[in-house]
């Protein structure tokens, strides 16, 4: 956990976000934060990394939240008959939310954001880490065990800005907890 925080606060965009949400927290309705881990397909690669997310709901239908992820899962991949590992090392984006309670426990939400994810891809023992930014958009749903505690699956599209990253899909599911 120690690397995944000091990964986002040396991004400088993320730290300076992350001081420019601190005084929105202390008006929020209700600080979360979810622990889970989300799968990602791209391009026939299938990663897989743990998630952990800090939101805060503003109004009772619109709120932030900030994301990041480490990899534990990597894959082997075959482009042109050439094999290669896969692995997403981290993640961090941050997100505008949106809300629709459907009942008292379950929650509706979507969401859009940017954000950025490194990879490390070996290719015969030779190395290669690179980085690749994203505008994220998805959808997910929330069921509230009790009054603190839920459940989280979620659905995000990652849309890579550099042309030769293939676009993501993620599905995540995590442990919810409001604070």
């Amino acid at each position: 956990m120690k690397t995944l925080m000091s990964v986002a606060l040396a991004t400088p965009i993320f730290a300076s976000l992350a001081i420019a949400a601190v005084p929105a927290l202390s008006h929020a309705q209700e600080v979360y934060g979810t622990l889970g881990y989300a799968g990602s397909r791209a391009d026939g690669a299938d990663t897989g990394a743990v998630q952990g997310r800090l939101g805060a709901k503003l109004t009772p239908h619109f709120g932030v939240e900030g994301e990041l992820s480490g990899g534990v899962k990597d894959d082997i991949i075959d482009t042109n008959g050439v094999r290669s590992n896969l692995e997403q090392t981290h993640q961090a984006a941050v997100y505008g939310v949106g809300f629709l309670p459907v009942t008292p426990h379950i929650d509706l939400l979507a969401r859009v954001g940017y954000g950025n994810s490194q990879f490390k891809q070996t290719v015969a023992g030779v190395e290669n880490k690179f980085d690749a930014d994203s505008v994220n958009y998805g959808v997910g749903a929330q069921y509230k065990v009790d009054d603190k505690n839920g459940v989280r699956v979620d659905y995000t599209r990652q849309q890579f800005r550099d042309n030769d990253a293939a676009d993501a899909d993620v599905m995540s599911v995590g442990y919810a907890r409001k604070f």
